[in-house]
């Protein structure tokens, strides 16, 4: 396991501010109160150790393959259905989406190889990821790759508590599958819109890892 590159000034920050609080903490409460100064100590400790491993990243075996469809995300499937995209195809598509709690591992990548032919950032509202408006009101950075295969839009997707989505890829640019696409900050979601009648491999409310497992096949 390795720590995410968005993550480094995060968890230096967070560190100092656990070093200042308990310094603060055992001076001041050491000779007085000292089973506040540890009850102190153990819940920022507990805190700090929750970022790190928000940013981590797992080492895993990605499941890459043409013929494959996979997971951009960790996460749980929270939605299957037909819709309508307004932004780039303009036509039927089945979405999937995969929403990301805290604790899940938020590097996102790649569902196929292919060819970027769009990528657009939209500002947007915050509203909470599971909130079927989400998809179409809350801060997104929408990215659609194109193969021989096919073409699927992959969009990231702000929550409550996620307020910076990062995304690496730029339209012309050709990328591999299970590559790293971008990084959403505590908590969001991740759609995938694909072609009608593409066959699934996910059902409503799995729990997925990005990379790893096959959302579909073409």
């Amino acid at each position: 396991m390795t720590i995410h590159k968005e993550g480094f000034k995060t968890i230096a920050i967070c560190a100092i501010i656990f070093a200042v609080i308990n310094l603060v903490s055992f001076y001041a409460l050491s000779f007085t109160l000292p089973a506040l100064s540890w009850l102190i100590f153990f819940i920022t400790l507990a805190f700090l150790l929750f970022i790190i491993s928000f940013f981590r990243v797992p080492a895993r075996v990605p499941s890459i393959n043409e013929n494959y469809i996979v997971c951009p995300a960790d996460g749980k499937v929270v939605v299957i259905e037909e819709m309508t995209d307004t932004e780039y195809f303009h036509d039927r598509r089945l979405q999937v989406s995969i929403f990301m709690s805290p604790a899940n591992v938020h590097r996102n990548v790649n569902p196929v190889s292919g060819n970027v032919v769009y990528s657009q950032y939209h500002k947007g509202k915050y509203l909470v990821a599971w909130n079927p408006k989400s998809s179409t009101e809350n801060e997104r950075h929408s990215v659609v790759i194109k193969n021989p295969k096919g073409s699927l839009l992959v969009k990231q997707i702000a929550g409550a508590l996620a307020k910076r989505i990062i995304n690496y890829l730029s339209t012309g640019e050709q990328v591999e599958q299970c590559a790293e696409m971008g990084f959403i900050k505590f908590g969001s979601r991740v759609d995938v819109l694909l072609p009608p009648g593409t066959a699934l491999k996910v059902s409503l409310n799995q729990m997925v890892k990005g990379g790893v497992t096959v959302l579909a096949t073409w």
